[in-house]
């Protein structure tokens, strides 16, 4: 088993298409990046924190590679916004890669160096030395699952994950 940590806006959105992926045995959403221990949501909304919302991926390497996973995630964001995803904006919203070892460092760099060739805005995703990761309240894990009609739900992350599930059926589960 190996462990992604990554930011792409509100953890909601990738959270609930990670836990679509062939490999990924869970999915954690949670904080990391920040100055304070244990924070809670309302820490992290003021901006004041430090953190980032990321989601914990725990995979199969022998399913889904590491590669793969920053793939699926590059395509569920766009990292050219600086501290931002669409509406949601602040530093906790930034585009980032939390790499826990130095082969997850150099696959960062690479994808990262091959997503800027395919853009025209520059890539500000921060590659940083995974920090320590917190989980965030129970009710945000898994989310959209249990709150699929819930506005910001059906508005923003629906049609994310219908077009995910388009565009990467071969990698996903049933």
């Amino acid at each position: 088993m190996q462990t992604a940590i990554l930011g792409g806006g509100c953890f909601w959105c990738i959270d609930a298409a990670f836990r679509r992926v062939k490999g990924v045995q869970s999915v954690t959403s949670g904080y990391s990046g920040g100055q304070i221990e244990n924070p809670t949501y309302q820490d992290i909304c003021t901006g004041q924190s430090g953190h980032a919302e990321v989601v914990k991926i725990d995979f199969d390497e022998k399913i889904v590679s590491y590669s793969t996973l920053l793939q699926l995630f590059f395509d569920l964001h766009d990292p050219t916004q600086l501290n931002r995803q669409g509406n949601d904006v602040g530093t906790q919203y930034r585009s980032v890669i939390f790499y826990l070892d130095e082969i997850q460092k150099l696959a960062s760099l690479k994808m990262l160096a091959s997503q800027q060739m395919l853009l025209a805005d520059k890539v500000v995703t921060q590659l940083c030395p995974a920090e320590r990761f917190y989980a965030a309240e129970t009710y945000h894990q898994d989310y959209y699952t249990d709150n699929p009609n819930q506005p910001y739900c059906s508005i923003m992350i629906g049609p994310k994950i219908a077009k995910f599930e388009t565009n990467y059926a071969d990698l996903l589960t049933q």
